[in-house]
């Protein structure tokens, strides 16, 4: 089974990965599956978000996504379950894995990954000196 396939599949059937669809336990799912492949699955993934967005941050993709969007969501507590109602997981696990499966996209070329690593090391430039 190819990244884009097991993305889908939780997508597409968590209950099958036993998950109960909240975002936490699928992004520590998905987390472990990274893990799993020595970081292939999401390598350059939280670089991809923060280029998307176009704003520095220190955030990890876990809380990347929920920025993504929910713009205005306090990220004190995100991991508890009664954090986000039962529609707003539901909504933030359907985006996580619709951002992860663009971002495969862009992945799987080596032209736009050099380039969205290009534009990553441009917005932090001024930092890093």
């Amino acid at each position: 089974m190819n990244d884009k396939m097991i993305v889908e599949a939780i997508r597409d059937s968590p209950e099958g990965y036993g998950l109960n669809g909240t975002y936490y336990p699928t992004a520590m799912l998905l987390t472990g599956i990274d893990l799993g492949r020595s970081g292939g699955l999401l390598r350059g993934f939280t670089e991809w978000l923060v280029v998307r967005r176009g704003e520095c941050s220190s955030f990890y993709w876990h809380k990347l996504v929920l920025l993504d969007l929910f713009p205005d969501l306090g990220l004190r507590g995100w991991k508890d379950p009664g954090h986000l109602t039962p529609e707003q997981h539901r909504q933030v696990v359907h985006h996580l894995c619709s951002l992860i499966l663009e971002f495969l996209d862009v992945r799987n070329q080596p032209r736009e990954l050099g380039l969205m690593y290009t534009r990553y090391e441009a917005m932090y430039a001024h930092i890093w000196k």
